[in-house]
Order: C-alpha cells, then sequence, then structure tokens
C-alpha cells in the first residue's frame, strides 16, 4: 500500500512539473494579433505589417502576427479598446504612437495613460514633417509661413488628429512663427491627412517623415521642413525647422512600438521582451522598412518604458504652454 501511495504521489509530482513546463514553453501557441490605432495605408499600418511579418519564424516567436483595425479619432477609439476591453493574455497587442496616447492622457476625455500598459519594444522613430502639394506655389518654410502671416488663420494644414505628434508640431510651429494656422484633424489618419494635402484641400499639411517620403517619391508633394533636432538621412536635402529659424524641438517625433495590457503575465511579458526586438532587427524587416523610407529605431523594454517617463514629463510640461 505504501509503496502504492509512494508511486502515485512520484507519477502526481512528475505530471505537475510536466505540466508546469509544458505551459511555460505553450506560449506562444496560436496566431498573435495586434490592434493598429490608426486607418489602413498610413504609417503605422504600413510599418506594423512590415515589422511583424517575420514573427512567425521558428527562432523568433514561432507563431504568426496578424493586424487588427481600431482606427478612430486620432488613436483614441484603438487605444480606449485595448485599456478597456483587450485581454492581458498576450494574444492581443497594440502598437503604439508616442506622443500621440501619451499627450492624449495628458489632455484628457480618455480611458488610458501610461500607467495603462506595459512596453514590450520600439521599432521606429518617425519626424513630423511639414508638406505641401506639388503644385504649390511655396517651395520653403520660409514662404509658407510669409503667407500665414500674411493671411492670419487661412492657412490650413491637415494632420492625423488632435494631440497627436502632427498637432505638437503645428502648435510649435505656430508660436515659434507667430502665425496663424488652421489645424484640420483628419479622419483615417496620416494617409487621409496626406490626401487632402494631394487634393488641394488643405494649404499644406504636418506628416509623418515616412508617409511623405512616399508620397514624394511619387511626385505628389514637396517637403518644406523636418521637425527634428538633426536632418535625417531619408531627406539630407530637406532643413530642420530650427535652421529654418524656427524654434521647434523634436517633442513631436513620432515612437513606434508594441505594448501590452497592464495585467499581462510576467512570463508572457519576458518572451515577448526577449523575442520582439529580435524580430525588429530582422535583416529582411530593416530592408523593407529603409524601402518604404521609414525610420527605424529599436529600444527594449527597459529603454522603452525610460523614453515613455521622459515624455510624460516633457509633453505635461508642454501642453501647458500650447
Amino acid at each position: 500500500m505504501i509503496k502504492h501511495v509512494k508511486k502515485l504521489g512520484l507519477a502526481l509530482a512528475c505530471t505537475a512539473l510536466c505540466f508546469s513546463a509544458a505551459s511555460n514553453a505553450a506560449y506562444p501557441d496560436r496566431p498573435i494579433g495586434v490592434a493598429v490605432s490608426y486607418g489602413a495605408g498610413g504609417a503605422t499600418d504600413f510599418q506594423a505589417r512590415i515589422v511583424t511579418m517575420v514573427a512567425g519564424n521558428e527562432d523568433l516567436l514561432g507563431q504568426p502576427m496578424y493586424i487588427i483595425k481600431k482606427p478612430g479619432a486620432g488613436g483614441r477609439v484603438g487605444w480606449n479598446w485595448f485599456a478597456t476591453d483587450a485581454e492581458a493574455d498576450g494574444y492581443t497587442l497594440s502598437a503604439y504612437n508616442i506622443p500621440h496616447f501619451i499627450a492624449q492622457s495628458i489632455k484628457g476625455g480618455v480611458k488610458y495613460s501610461v500607467d495603462s500598459f506595459e512596453p514590450i519594444a520600439n521599432w521606429g522613430s518617425d519626424p513630423a514633417v511639414v508638406v505641401v502639394g506639388a503644385d504649390s506655389p511655396y517651395n520653403t518654410i520660409g514662404e509658407l509661413i510669409d503667407y500665414a502671416k500674411a493671411n492670419p488663420g487661412k492657412t490650413t494644414l491637415s494632420g492625423a488628429g488632435l494631440f497627436v505628434g502632427h498637432h505638437i508640431a503645428a502648435l510649435q510651429l505656430q508660436n515659434a512663427s507667430e502665425a496663424k494656422f488652421a489645424y484640420i484633424p483628419t479622419k483615417g489618419g496620416g494617409a487621409a491627412a496626406m490626401k487632402a494635402v494631394i487634393a488641394g484641400d488643405v494649404t499644406g499639411g504636418i506628416n509623418n517623415l515616412s508617409d511623405a517620403f512616399r508620397a514624394r517619391e511619387s511626385g505628389s508633394v514637396k517637403i518644406l521642413a523636418v521637425a527634428d533636432l538633426e536632418r535625417n538621412e531619408f531627406l539630407p536635402d530637406v532643413p530642420t525647422l530650427k535652421e529654418a529659424g524656427f524654434d521647434v524641438d523634436n517633442s513631436s517625433v513620432n515612437f513606434r512600438g508594441l505594448m501590452v495590457p497592464k495585467g499581462t503575465p510576467q512570463e508572457v511579458i519576458d518572451v515577448l521582451s526577449a523575442k520582439v526586438p529580435e524580430m525588429f532587427g530582422n535583416s529582411r524587416v530593416a530592408g523593407k522598412m529603409k524601402a518604404g523610407g521609414s525610420p527605424m529605431k529599436i529600444m527594449g523594454r527597459d529603454e522603452v518604458a525610460a523614453m515613455w517617463k521622459q515624455r510624460q514629463e516633457t509633453l505635461a510640461e508642454l501642453l501647458k504652454g500650447l
């Protein structure tokens, strides 16, 4: 009897250990969704599809990633959903955009903040740029500002939403130039904002460098200036706003990466934070991002957390004055 009990106990212990090992080894055991809070064809959607395309490689996550479309209200629809309704099980991630969701949470009226999410890794750093249509009479940022000063409120600039990087750059440029703009947030994100410029529905726009790069390659727009501290390697011929004489820093630069909801198990976060940066660093990903004019900046979980904290402090101070 005692011998039988010992055998039974040993079998149960072995079963428990095997189950535990299987549980730890199982994630992920099915495809992983990635929510994108902006419209199809825009920079976030375009880049998210590239950086997740190798997720199924056996040396990475071993499971494919698919895109879940949640556009609307400059990202608010998607991030509200992610903060309140998404399962915290590692099978639903979201793309983040900084400064967008942080600035929106500071201004209020949303259900999320930096404390609602856990960062995993960053894939890109996409500065805001000032664009005009290819047939626009303005060839420099100075000419556009001169027109805006001579015609207060008549200069319309499209952007992807309220208190996204585009809006912050527009507010900074208005303060720095003492010109008056009418900022037009468009439904559909950066792609819709760029279409408004190309169609001549607005005087110009503030958009992502990556969207603008592709539009300029097709001959649809002119890029007048970059809202960053240094010229970008993709646009070496385009001056920064600072070079052009306007005191605009890099607060509007759009960082993009992946995050999970608060409450996601630590063992899942550990797997993702180890493998996702490797996924972003894959040579196929890098090649397609470069071909699309999409600047990369890969950062791991700790570096992203520090960046979020720094941007929270910077934006809280900046938005007081805007």
